[in-house]
């Protein structure tokens, strides 16, 4: 195998006309539509009822451990940034899991994919934060405590968002490039045991992955949430601690 077909962008499925379907765009919309299929079926029948079916259950559990995790970084409330954090966790995680699966490329092994998410996350950020404080009071904390750091704060948000897309594709990318090393080394032991390191790290990523989102949203709606009175760059760093 050729170490340019580990990339999924190099990998194209079919053509539709002129138009190359590379892998990402293809397993992209194969989850998308999967996790909507699979969303639509437990829902419909969804009841208020003590006995559930235990894929209403599981729903149950995961919204609740998403809800959970948002509150405890700082998400008051919860319910407003579920929408947008839980659903990225659900695509990278699904994403991640099914990596284990014969044939199937994970998306998130892709840095269009990953840039992607980043930037929805880098939008998201100014979207909640003036939102919630307010566009003069967001615009503030870019000033503060002195004008000086301006373009310091700027810089540090494009760069923030750069290795939250860049970490998350090296991650996968390690992964796949180190198993698909050692199944040729070692053929027959280690894809067993590459297939569940894979899975187990696949889920850590985009626990990892949406928890960043999280912080970076919390950090910028803090002030208006009532926090005590602070550096802003010292509740930045409160909120990465909480999340390690």
């Amino acid at each position: 195998m050729e170490i340019t077909e580990i990339t999924p962008d190099e990998m194209i499925m079919f053509h539709i006309g002129e138009l190359a379907i590379n892998a990402t765009i293809f397993w992209s919309w194969v989850v998308m539509i999967g996790l909507v299929i699979v969303s639509w079926l437990i829902t419909r029948s969804m009841t208020s009822e003590l006995e559930i079916s235990p894929a209403q259950n599981l729903l149950e559990v995961i919204v609740k451990s998403i809800r959970d995790q948002i509150k405890e970084i700082g998400g008051d409330p919860p319910e407003l940034y579920m929408p947008f954090v839980g659903t990225i966790f659900i695509y990278v995680i699904t994403c991640n899991i099914l990596d284990i699966v014969p044939g199937f490329v994970a998306p998130t092994g892709s840095i269009s994919t990953t840039a992607a998410l980043a930037l929805c996350v880098f939008i998201a950020v100014p979207y909640y934060g003036i939102s919630q404080r307010g566009l003069i009071g967001y615009m503030r904390r870019y000033v503060e405590p002195t004008p000086v750091l301006l373009p310091f704060n700027i810089v540090g948000d494009l760069s923030r968002s750069l290795a939250h897309a860049v970490r998350l594709f090296g991650n996968v990318m390690s992964g796949t490039m180190i198993g698909a090393l050692l199944i040729m080394l070692v053929p027959f032991f280690f894809p067993v045991v590459m297939r569940l390191l894979t899975l187990l790290t696949g889920v850590i990523h985009a626990y990892i992955f949406a928890v960043l989102a999280m912080v970076f949203i919390a950090s910028g709606t803090e002030v208006q949430r009532g926090a005590p009175e602070k550096e802003e760059g010292d509740a930045d760093d409160d909120l990465v601690d909480d999340a390690i």
